[in-house]
């Protein structure tokens, strides 16, 4: 799994200390352990699912205290089971007791957007199809969800706005028809931009076949109109299908032949994975 670059994730690792540290700092720790207590705690699945955003909690007591050591012991992109040891994280107490809701936030959400993933992924395995997020992330973690996808092994839409255009419905009605809003789109991006296009019927599919473009973007059908859809581009445009997709319903979907599916909920509704801090026991004698 690629590695998320630390010039992108430590504003957001900043911000949310900066959040959670407020004005005067970490009042209950600061009050209760001594500066030079030392502490061994364990990250542990409670749940099974998939690791994300690793680096993260890393950076978010590395930015603590630097002495603060982080043992890997399954990276980002693993599948846990309940009481897998993802990592083991020695230093200063004081540090490792402050940043664990920071590290915990990032890790849990990440980690439950790469496990949601890895639920439609598995379920469509034995098809072509591939699993894809969307622009439905939560506002500012955009890029290290999508990162949270490809852990669970789905694939990456567009980042944003400036990436690729995608004509949707509103923008086919202002501009007077799919002719129209395609010949417009391509007199005015480069040549290295992808044009895709939402229908949310065979009429209109057959419309953007006559203009052509790259992705077909296949709304709210049904497996059987999808399975005509299929046909009717005959390898001419990436296939993509949507709407409020599940598990359950991805399969279907996926036998039908498209190429993608794309999930909103993966990024804007995924329920956190479970994972604890438990304190690891110092033995009698021993010492850092």
């Amino acid at each position: 799994m690629r590695e998320l670059p630390r010039l992108l994730i430590e504003p957001l690792v900043r911000a949310a200390l900066a959040e959670d540290l407020g004005r005067a700092g970490d009042l209950t720790t600061d009050s209760i352990i001594g500066p030079d207590a030392i502490a061994t705690v364990q990250l542990v699945a409670r749940d099974p699912g998939v690791v994300a955003g690793l680096p993260l909690a890393r950076l978010a007591w590395e930015l603590l205290d630097p002495r603060i050591e982080c043992e890997v012991h399954l990276h980002d992109g693993s599948r846990v089971q309940p009481g897998s040891v993802i990592a083991t994280v020695r230093g200063p107490a004081r540090g490792l007791l402050t940043g664990e809701r920071v590290a915990l936030n990032f890790l849990g959400h990440l980690s439950g957007v790469a496990t949601g993933t890895a639920t439609i992924a598995d379920a469509i395995a034995h098809t072509t199809t591939k699993v894809a997020d969307t622009r439905k992330t939560i506002p500012g973690l955009r890029a290290v969800q999508k990162y949270a996808v490809a852990c669970g092994g789905g694939s990456n839409h567009r980042f944003g706005l400036d990436d690729a255009v995608l004509i949707k419905d509103n923008h086919i009605a202002v501009a007077g028809g799919v002719r129209e809003a395609v010949e417009a789109a391509r007199a005015h991006v480069g040549h290295l931009v992808k044009i895709e296009v939402e229908v949310d019927s065979l009429a209109m599919l057959a419309e953007l076949l006559e203009v052509g473009a790259d992705v077909v973007l296949l709304d709210n059908m049904t497996p059987e109109v999808l399975r005509e859809a299929v046909a009717m581009v005959g390898g001419r445009m990436v296939t993509e299908a949507s709407g409020r997709i599940t598990p359950r319903t991805a399969v279907p979907i996926a036998e039908a032949g498209v190429d993608l599916i794309s999930v909103g909920w993966l990024t804007h509704s995924a329920r956190v994975l479970d994972i604890g801090l438990d304190h690891v026991p110092q033995r009698a004698g021993h010492s850092r």
